[in-house]
C-alpha cells in the first residue's frame, strides 16, 4: 500500500482542512462536501486524512467492524460472543462513480436464498466503510439513486439491502465526504442538504505559497515514505489532538445564548428545516473541544455558520453557495446574550484550522442572399456598425456587434421528449429501460441476477419439480429457472442548444426573451439530470460556447455574456451542432440527443445560404436525431422560416410564447409524432 501525503503537509486549504477534522473528532457533524476546481488538493487531503484517525478494537473475523464492548445485536455475522479483537486502522473506502447498488450495500445470493431459505449475504462498501471514512470523489456525478442509498444510510447508521421479501440490515456509521467539481454539475438541493458541512476550494493565487506546493509535491514523488518520516511528528500530534478532542466532546457546554445565536443565524438566513440548526449546533460543540475548551464561543458558532450554511442557501441550479459575512455578524452581535462574554480568542483554537504547525520552507514538502429569404435585418442598414435603433455602436465594440442583453425571468416549460425507449444513464426526461422503475416483463440474466422477477421465476421452475425429486413444500430452484425483471424508467439526454446570435435577433427586448426561453429549457435540464451543450452562430461562422457538460450553470454563464449581431449562417450553426454530436455519440453512445434550435429561421451569408441551411437540416432527419424549433420571429409580418426548418429537421416549431408549460399540453406528442415519421 502506498504511502499517503501527509495531511499536515498540505499548504494551505485551511477551510478544509478544519471541516476533516471537526468530522474526525464528532462524526454526528454529518460529513463533508468539497467544492473546487480540479487540482486543489481535494482527494490527497482526504486520503491524507485517514491516516490520522484513531486506530479502532474490532470484533475478529466480523465482517462489519462490531465494536467488541458493543456489538450489533443486528449483525448479519452475530450474535457475538465476548472474546477475541484485533486493533486495525480506521479504514478509507472509496466509492467509485461507477459502482453498482450491490457494490455498495451488499448483495444477497437470490438462488440460495429460494432454494435453501440462507441468507447468504456478501457485504459491500457501505459495510467496509463502517467506523471508518467513505470517499466518494465526483459525488455530482454518481447516478441519483446510488446517492439516495448513501445518504440514507449515512443519516441512520445502518444500512437495509431488500431483496424480495428477504432483508438484512448492518450498521454503517461513517465519516462521508463528498469531492465534486462544479462545472460538471450540481447536486441536486435536497441532496446538498444532507452533508453536514461544505467548503470551496481553490488554487492560490500566491506565487510563494504556489512555489511551496510544487516543492513539497516533487519532494513527496521522488521519496514518499522519507518524506512522510519528515512529518511524522507533526502528524502525530494532529493525531493526539484529535483523541483529546473525543474525549472532551461529551463535556463541553452549548449553552442558551450560543442556541439562540444559532436559531437567529439560521432563520435570518431563511434557510429550510431544522437540519441546518442541529448541524451548526454539534459543529460549534467539535469547534469547542478541538480548541480545548469547554464552553461554545460566539466565534465557534461563526464559523459553524460558514461552514454550515453555504450550501443550504441554495435555491436553484444558478445559485452560487456563499454566505453575506456582515449580515452573519450582525445577527450574531443583535442575538448576543449576558453569557457571550468571551476570552481572548485561543491563538491555536479553531481560527488556525490546520491542527498542524505553519507551513515550513524547507525544500522538503508539499503541498477549460438566396431568393426566397427575406432580407435580414443587417442587410436592411440596422447591423453593420448599429445599435439599437439604428444608432452607432460604441467605438472598440465591433462590426456588427452588440452589447449582452440579461435574459428575461425564466418560466417553467412542458418537457420535450425525445421518442422510443433508451437505454441512457437515469435521468427523468425520455423513457428507458433502467435499472430502476416500473417492471415491464423478464428475461434471463445476462452475468449476475440483480434484480429477481419473483412471478417469472416460479413460473419457469414450477414444471420441472416432480423431475427434480421435489418431496417437500419448498421449490427446487435452479439457475437456468431465475428471472431478471426488466424495468421502464426514465433516462437523461443530452439538450444541444443551436442558439441564433445574428443581427436579425438582436432587438434587446426580443433577445432577452429568447436567452429568458433557453435559461427556462436550461432550468428543465438540470431537473432531468441531462447533459447541455451550447452553439451559437453569428458573423459568419458558429462556434461551440459549452461543449456537452452536467453543468447547467456553466451554460447559463455563457449564454448572460452572449453577444450579437451580424449575418446570420444558420447552415454552418446546424454543421457545427451535428459535429458536436458525432463527437459526442462517440463518447457517450446510450446518451440520446434532443436538439434544441432557437431562430427567426433566417440565412444569409455566403452562396445559397437557405439551400445550404435545408440540406444541413436534412441530415439531423436522416439520423432520427429528435429537434424543436423555437421560433423567435416577432412583428404583424411573420414569413414561417422557422416552421419551414422544423420540417427540413423533421421536429416541430414552437414560438416563445406556445414554449410556456400552460401553452404547449400537445407539445410532446408533436414532438414524437414527427420524428417517429421521420426515423
Amino acid at each position: 500500500m502506498s504511502t499517503p501525503f501527509p495531511f499536515t503537509a498540505v499548504v494551505g486549504q485551511d477551510d478544509l482542512r478544519l471541516a476533516l477534522l471537526l468530522n474526525a473528532v464528532s462524526p454526528k457533524v454529518g460529513g463533508v462536501l468539497v467544492r473546487g476546481e480540479k487540482g486543489t488538493a481535494k482527494s490527497t487531503a482526504v486520503r491524507a486524512l485517514s491516516a490520522l484517525m484513531p486506530t479502532l478494537d474490532v470484533i475478529a473475523g466480523c465482517r462489519f467492524s462490531c465494536d467488541p464492548d458493543s456489538p450489533d445485536p443486528a449483525c448479519p455475522d452475530g450474535p457475538h460472543e465476548p472474546g477475541a479483537f484485533e486493533t486495525r486502522p480506521a479504514r478509507m473506502v472509496e466509492l467509485p462513480v461507477g459502482a453498482s447498488e450491490d457494490r455498495l450495500v451488499g448483495a444477497l445470493d437470490i438462488e440460495r436464498a429460494l432454494a435453501e431459505g440462507v441468507k447468504a449475504f456478501e457485504p459491500g462498501l457501505l459495510a467496509d466503510a463502517h467506523r471508518g471514512i467513505l470517499y466518494v470523489d465526483e459525488v455530482n456525478l454518481l447516478h441519483d439513486h446510488l446517492v439516495d442509498l448513501l445518504l440514507d444510510a449515512a443519516a441512520m447508521g445502518a444500512s437495509y439491502v431488500e431483496r424480495e421479501g428477504v432483508s438484512v440490515r448492518h450498521a454503517a456509521r461513517f465519516l462521508l465526504v463528498g469531492t465534486m467539481n462544479p462545472e460538471e454539475g450540481e447536486l441536486r438541493p435536497q441532496l446538498l442538504d444532507r452533508f453536514g458541512l461544505t467548503v470551496e476550494v481553490a488554487a492560490s493565487r500566491e506565487p510563494d505559497q504556489r512555489v511551496e506546493v510544487v516543492r513539497r509535491r516533487l519532494a513527496y514523488d521522488d521519496d514518499p515514505d522519507g518524506f512522510a518520516a519528515r512529518w511524522a511528528q507533526e502528524e502525530s500530534a494532529v493525531r493526539g489532538r484529535i483523541v483529546a478532542a473525543r474525549r472532551l466532546l461529551p463535556s463541553v457546554r452549548l449553552g442558551d445564548g450560543a442556541l439562540r445565536q444559532i436559531a437567529a443565524t439560521c432563520a435570518a438566513f431563511e434557510v429550510d428545516g431544522m437540519r441546518a440548526d442541529i448541524v451548526m449546533a454539534r459543529t460549534a460543540v467539535a469547534l469547542a473541544a478541538w480548541a480545548g475548551r469547554t464552553d461554545v464561543l460566539a466565534e465557534d458558532v461563526r464559523q459553524a455558520a460558514l461552514l454550515a450554511l453555504p450550501h443550504r442557501r441554495r435555491r436553484n441550479p444558478f445559485d452560487a453557495p456563499g454566505l453575506d459575512e456582515d449580515k452573519l455578524d450582525e445577527t450574531l452581535e443583535e442575538f448576543a446574550g449576558p453569557d457571550d462574554e468571551e476570552p481572548d480568542p485561543d491563538p491555536d483554537g479553531p481560527g488556525g484550522g490546520d491542527g498542524g504547525p505553519p507551513p515550513r520552507s524547507d525544500g522538503d514538502g508539499p503541498q477549460g442572399d438566396d431568393t426566397g429569404a427575406a432580407p435580414d435585418a443587417e442587410e436592411a442598414g440596422g447591423s453593420e456598425g448599429a445599435g439599437e435603433g439604428g444608432q452607432p455602436q460604441p467605438a472598440g465594440s465591433g462590426a456588427g456587434e452588440q452589447s449582452a442583453v440579461r435574459a428575461a425571468e425564466p418560466f417553467r416549460t412542458k418537457v420535450l421528449s425525445v421518442p422510443g425507449i433508451g437505454e441512457g444513464a437515469t435521468g427523468r426526461r425520455s423513457r428507458a429501460r433502467t435499472e430502476h422503475g416500473r417492471t415491464t416483463g423478464a428475461r434471463r440474466p445476462r452475468g449476475a441476477l440483480t434484480k429477481l422477477h419473483l412471478a417469472a421465476t416460479v413460473q419457469a421452475a414450477a414444471p420441472h419439480q416432480r423431475a427434480r425429486g421435489r418431496s417437500g413444500p419448498g421449490l427446487v430452484v435452479r439457475r437456468d429457472d431465475l428471472r431478471q425483471a426488466t424495468r421502464e424508467g426514465r433516462e437523461g439526454n443530452l439538450v444541444l442548444f443551436v442558439v441564433d446570435a445574428s443581427g436579425s435577433m438582436a432587438a434587446r427586448q426580443r433577445m432577452g426573451a429568447v436567452k429568458g426561453a433557453v435559461l427556462s429549457l436550461l432550468l428543465d435540464a438540470y431537473q432531468r439530470r441531462d447533459k447541455v451543450g451550447l452553439v451559437t452562430f453569428r458573423g459568419a461562422a458558429a462556434e461551440v460556447a459549452l461543449p456537452p457538460t452536467s453543468s447547467v450553470d456553466a451554460a447559463a454563464v455563457r449564454l448572460e455574456s452572449l453577444p450579437t449581431g451580424g449575418r446570420t449562417p444558420l447552415a454552418a450553426g446546424l454543421l457545427k451542432a451535428h459535429d458536436v454530436l458525432r463527437v459526442e455519440r462517440l463518447r457517450d453512445p446510450a446518451r440520446r440527443p434532443l436538439v434544441v434550435v432557437v431562430t427567426d429561421g433566417r440565412a444569409t451569408g455566403g452562396p445559397e445560404p437557405v439551400a445550404f441551411a435545408g440540406r444541413a437540416a436534412r441530415l439531423f432527419a436522416a439520423e432520427g436525431i429528435a429537434s424543436v424549433v423555437v421560433d423567435c420571429e416577432s412583428g404583424p409580418v411573420r414569413l414561417g422560416l422557422a416552421g419551414r426548418l422544423a420540417g427540413e429537421l423533421a421536429g416541430t416549431a414552437v414560438t416563445l410564447d406556445e414554449l410556456r408549460a400552460d401553452s404547449i399540453a400537445g407539445l410532446v406528442r408533436d414532438v414524437q409524432g414527427t420524428s417517429r415519421r421521420a426515423a
